[in-house]
């Protein structure tokens, strides 16, 4: 099972944030660099989707409308029945983590991977994790002010006005500039992935650099790490299940089936940790911490279902393997009249 190196980053940004955390006049310019890390991440979001792109996607609305709801409505729902665990499993601050997790959108780079590896339908796995991440920037802090209330901030006008300038804004300059940066970004993707990464890695310790300050971390055993795993673990399960036979009866093709899998049953670290800086602030250390361990998650399952589906016998393939009664009569009638 594949160990994504980028967490082992992340776990180190946390470490460090413990050893060495923030504090003073540090932490306030770790918070401006992390502010401004935000709007530039969401515009570079913004200046990669391609609008065209976008709109030829809608063609194949029926998939799409399926992966919003898994993403959007399914995954809040089982967010909602965890709140049943609550104190037995998880204390109140993780599961406030776990139904933040169960808001963000979807991944694009990790659902297009995993689609092309089972063969699937890839150019509808870019569409729907495009999608998810565009209606993300409205829909998750939506969702966060409704279901988590003064914990995510409240719906307040200050908490607006940072959704706006944070996200929202940077995002559609990104989507108004692409015609003239749109191919600087292309040529230098490699350079600006790094970029990306780098600016998570500043939210990261910024988010627990704070909460070690402010000693939130020592609400956190490690019999509720394990768990939280475990709970994480359910929801996944439930979410890959849903999504392929769901799709099975809802009458998609395997292909389609295997984006909807892939596209609807996971959940974007990168677009939810400066969310979560955004909507929780100073204890969005905590907020995270279910998200990067269901990133992690997410990756190693969904690695051994895309291999598993690669092997898989394509439908053509059966089909001429498979006699046909015609052939299976001719081939009687012949061993006869020998």
């Amino acid at each position: 099972m594949p160990i994504d190196p980028y967490i082992l980053l992340l776990l180190g940004t946390v470490g460090l944030a413990a050893l060495l955390p923030a504090r003073g006049t540090g932490a306030d310019v770790a918070s401006g660099a992390s502010t401004a890390a935000i709007a530039f991440l969401f515009f570079l979001y913004g200046a990669r989707l391609s609008t065209r792109e976008a709109l030829d996607g809608l063609k194949h609305w029926r998939l799409h409308t399926t992966v919003l709801a898994c993403t959007f409505v399914v995954f809040p729902l089982l967010g909602l029945a965890a709140r049943g665990l609550v104190p037995v499993l998880l204390t109140h601050p993780l599961y406030q983590g776990l139904l933040f997790l169960t808001l963000v959108p979807s991944t694009v780079q990790s659902s297009i991977a995993f689609t092309s590896i089972a063969r699937g339908n890839v150019p509808a796995a870019i569409c729907a994790g495009s999608f998810s991440s565009l209606a993300g920037i409205v829909i998750t802090p939506l969702l966060a002010a409704a279901l988590l209330g003064g914990n995510a901030g409240g719906f307040s006008a200050d908490s607006l006005v940072k959704i706006v300038l944070q996200l929202l804004v940077p995002f559609l300059a990104g989507q108004l500039l692409r015609r003239w940066v749109g191919g600087f970004i292309t040529r230098h993707k490699k350079v600006l992935g790094y970029v990306d990464r780098a600016s998570i890695l500043l939210v990261v310790y910024t988010a627990f650099s704070e909460g070690m300050v402010q000693g939130i971390w020592h609400q956190v055993s490690a019999v509720r790490l394990g768990a939280l795993l475990a709970v994480e673990a359910v929801i996944l399960a439930v979410m890959l299940s849903l999504t392929w036979y769901g799709g099975k009866a809802l009458r998609f093709d395997r292909e389609d089936r295997i984006a909807i899998q892939f596209a609807g049953s996971k959940k974007s670290l990168a677009s939810g940790l400066p969310m979560a800086s955004v909507l929780f602030g100073a204890h969005a250390s905590l907020a995270v911490l279910p998200l990067m361990l269901f990133h992690q998650m997410q990756l190693m399952v969904c690695a051994v279902i895309a291999k598993r589906r690669a092997r898989d016998p394509q439908p053509e393939v059966i089909e001429a393997a498979a006699p046909t009664a015609a052939s299976r009569t001719a081939v009687g009638t012949a061993t006869r009249s020998g």
